[in-house]
């Protein structure tokens, strides 16, 4: 019996909130509160934001990059990547987006299959719009 789309909307929005119930969200949340909330984080951030703008308008006038400022903006980096709230941070990054990496692929298998298997598409031969042909492959996500 063919799924209406209300169905698969009504599934994916339980599905959104399975999501937002999962660890990994709110280990991602808690990390973007307490990175946002720091000031030393901030600081350094705007300051790290402030260099590559400066930066960028001199490499549009046309004028090098100092060695000196290519070193400044160098151990900007390093100290933002060494700050601990920055590294929980982007572990708790990475643990979310792998998170919703598994989550599109278990989705996009079903259909992948049913590429494989000819299932989806075929040949058409009436001409009209609505009966021709589906997309060889079908692009996701």
């Amino acid at each position: 019996m063919p799924t209406d789309t209300q169905t698969i909307v009504d599934a994916s929005e339980k599905l959104g909130k399975l999501i937002t119930e999962h660890p990994a969200l709110t280990r991602y949340a808690e990390a973007q509160k307490a990175v946002a909330s720091d000031p030393e984080t901030s600081r350094l951030f705007q300051q790290f934001d402030q260099e590559v703008a400066a930066m960028s308008q001199q490499e549009q006038t046309g004028q090098p990059l100092s060695p000196a400022q290519k070193q400044r903006l160098q151990g900007l980096q390093q100290v933002i990547a060494g700050n601990l709230k920055v590294k929980a941070f982007s572990i708790a990054q990475v643990e979310m987006t792998d998170l919703l990496r598994k989550v599109s692929q278990a989705w996009q298998k079903p259909i992948a299959e049913m590429q494989s298997a000819g299932r989806i598409g075929g040949a058409n031969t009436s001409g009209s719009p609505a009966s021709q042909p589906a997309p060889s492959k079908l692009v996701l996500g």
